[in-house]
Parts: structure tokens; C-alpha cells; sequence
């Protein structure tokens, strides 16, 4: 299929990127969303607004979703107004949200009942890869159909690879938030041991990142820890939601993961504490004794 129509559901922090560089890229775009001022960047650009995301599917032969939770996600694939029932045989689905890999599976069955494909994508890079196009993408789905959705893919992102089967790419990106989230405590703990000796954090960091304990976690978020700017690239309520996510993943399978349940407490705290809306760096908070 020579794709040329694409739709975009979900504008928000990842989603108007990912819009934006799918319009440089000289794709035909059309665009849903739930607010108003979600438009609001695009209204330069020559797009086609839709009502509903059935009306969208109809006018597009590719429509990726990039929203918030799995609920949002079975809303607008096959709810009452969902793509589903607006999309030829042959369309497209992309979701590069990151939601429960066994609701993926259900929803990948769904669309094929109607002869619609799937691939989950979900993506790792934060606001700044997306505005960038050098998201890391983690695709599950059938591989033919990944080539046939590779060109469009590699103007979102540079490190592109097909996982598995439907729900791999989910699975995939659930492993990528346990080592997130874990090693930002780990690098939080370090701090703690630090500073409680008396010994200056931002030394041991400046140390540290010429080492092996080396990471772009000790970069970027350690210097977020120490300044305490923790401006989202990636909230804390959301990857509150990517590691309960991972925990009932585990436990479907019958693992257990205390790192992670460790971990999934600090976040649960800082989302209870009212300050959800903060990086999720802000973990640290939490393990350095800095909550209110």
C-alpha cells in the first residue's frame, strides 16, 4: 500500500510532535482530539480536523494513536465512534501509546475481525525525541506489516525495531520503564549515601558519569535530582501507570519483580502527594527525604 493519508489521534506532549513531523515529512494529515486548543499549533498547516475517529479512519488509510491509558485507547480504536467503524479493509492502526500488551492482543484481534491491521509502537525518547524524530520505537505486530509501516516510522524515530507479535512492542516498552524507573532510584539511593557521608552529590555524579555507572539516567535526571527542576518530560503520574502496567503483566505470567513493586511505591507517592504532574525523576524526592 502507498501511504500518503495519515490520521493522528492524541495531540498532546508526544502526539503534536509526532503530528508535526509526519506534516514536514509531506504526509497528507488528519487530525483528532477531545480539546479545542489541541489544534491550536496546527492551524498554520494545511490539515483536515475530524469530528469523530471513525470520520478520521475514513479519510485515511494509516490513523496512529498516541493517548494516555488503555481505556482511551479501546475508546477511540472500537468504541461507538471508534476507528473501526470507519476504516476500510486494509487500514492501518498504529498505537504508539503505552498500554496493557494483553489489551493490545484483544484489540489487535478486534481490528482484524474487520480486516483492519495493528501494530503496537509504543516509544521511548520523551517530548524532546519526539519533537527531535529520534524516538526509540518497540513495534509488535505482523512483520509484513512492519515493513509496509517502516517509512513512516523512521520519521518519527532512529532506533526502530520489530519486537514480536501483537503486544511484544508493549511488553518491550514495559521492560524499558522498570529500568528507568529502577535506575533512577538507583541513582537517587547514591545521592542519599553522599550526601548522609558528607560528601558532596554533584562530585560523585561528575565522577560517576566518566565510569562504567556511566547512563543517560545519571545525566539527565541526576542533574534534574540535584536541582530539584523537575519540569516534566515524562510525568510521574504516567509512569506510575507503565509500572502498575508491568506488575500485572508479571503477574499474568506468575513472576514476581520487587525491584519493581519498590519502585511502583515511590511513584504511587508522589502521585498521592499531589505533585503527579512533575518528571517522574521526581522519585527522588521521596528516597532523599524532600517531600513536603
Amino acid at each position: 500500500m502507498n501511504i500518503d493519508r495519515i490520521g493522528v489521534i492524541g495531540l498532546g506532549i508526544m502526539g503534536r510532535p509526532v503530528a508535526m513531523n509526519l506534516i514536514r515529512a509531506g504526509y497528507s494529515l488528519g487530525l483528532y482530539a477531545r480539546q479545542e486548543k489541541s489544534f491550536q499549533p496546527f492551524e498554520l498547516h494545511d490539515i483536515k480536523r475530524f469530528e469523530t475517529p471513525a470520520e478520521l479512519a475514513r479519510h485515511c488509510q494509516m490513523t496512529i494513536t498516541i493517548v494516555s491509558d488503555t481505556p482511551d485507547v479501546k475508546e477511540v480504536a472500537t468504541g461507538k465512534d471508534g476507528v473501526m467503524h470507519g476504516a476500510a479493509k486494509g487500514h492501518l492502526v498504529i498505537d504508539m501509546s503505552t498500554i496493557s500488551p494483553a489489551e493490545t492482543r484483544q484489540l489487535a484481534r478486534q481490528l482484524d475481525s474487520r480486516q483492519i491491521e495493528m501494530l503496537d509502537a509504543p516509544v521511548s525518547g520523551g517530548e524532546q525525541g519526539a519533537i527531535d524524530a529520534t524516538l526509540s520505537i518497540m513495534v509488535g505486530g505482523r512483520e509484513e506489516v512492519y515493513y509496509q509501516a517502516l517509512p513512516v516510522l523512521q520519521c518519527l524515530g532512529k532506533n526502530i525495531t520489530h519486537v514480536g507479535t501483537h503486544g511484544a512492542g508493549q511488553v518491550a516498552k514495559a521492560c524499558n520503564q522498570i529500568l528507568v524507573a529502577q535506575t533512577m532510584s538507583a541513582v537517587a539511593e547514591a545521592f542519599l549515601l553522599a550526601r548522609s557521608s558528607g560528601v558532596d552529590p554533584n562530585r560523585v555524579r561528575e565522577a560517576l558519569l566518566g565510569g562504567f555507572a556511566y547512563s543517560r539516567i545519571l545525566e539527565v535526571h541526576g542533574k534534574r535530582m540535584l536541582d530539584g527542576a523537575y519540569e516534566p518530560g515524562f510525568k510521574a503520574k504516567l509512569h506510575h501507570k507503565d509500572i502498575d502496567i508491568a506488575l500485572s503483566n508479571a503477574q499474568e505470567n506468575g513472576i514476581s519483580m520487587p525491584g519493581t513493586a519498590l519502585v511502583a511505591g515511590y511513584l504511587e507517592k508522589i502521585v498521592k502527594s499531589g505533585e503527579g504532574d512533575l518528571d517522574s525523576a521526581a522519585i527522588a524526592k521521596i528516597i532523599l527525604g524532600e517531600t513536603g
